[in-house]
């Protein structure tokens, strides 16, 4: 069984309303507490950073399935939206909608089966099995 380690560092001043760091092999950015959550809104937050996991394992799951399918597509493309609740204080990730796009090079009869894998991709993702069961994750796909 093979096993991957990824390694985040993160450093943080202090302070709900500071302004930290993190970096990985292929991404370094400031964080924070976003505009919306009364927070400075600098760099990144971990609300985006989970919603652009799930969005990149998403779209990248649909390109090797199409792959493998030798379905060939002139453009993919994906929109995310995730939605966060705050009650009594609680803030939630309620749920993540995709919505991919996939424009197809010619006309094609595989439009069944390219909608059938945007679906599987959203079950087959390990980010979206990692939040199964938390986090309602929808897709809403357009063929053209």
């Amino acid at each position: 069984m093979a096993q991957h380690s990824f390694l985040l560092k993160a450093n943080w001043p202090g302070g709900r309303n500071n302004v930290g760091t993190i970096k990985t092999t292929n991404l370094t950015t400031k964080v924070s507490i976003p505009r919306e959550m009364d927070g400075p809104g600098i760099g990144t937050n971990p609300d985006e950073m989970l919603l652009g996991a799930a969005a990149t394992c998403y779209i990248i799951t649909l390109a090797a399935k199409l792959e493998r399918a030798r379905i060939e597509v002139e453009e993919m493309s994906l929109e995310s939206e995730g939605i966060v609740e705050v009650e009594k204080g609680v803030i939630t990730y309620k749920k993540i909608i995709h919505r991919p796009t996939v424009r197809m090079k010619e006309e094609s009869n595989k439009q069944e089966q390219i909608l059938r894998y945007m679906h599987q991709s959203e079950e087959s993702c390990m980010i979206s099995r990692a939040l199964k069961g938390n986090v309602d994750i929808q897709v809403e796909p357009t063929i053209l």
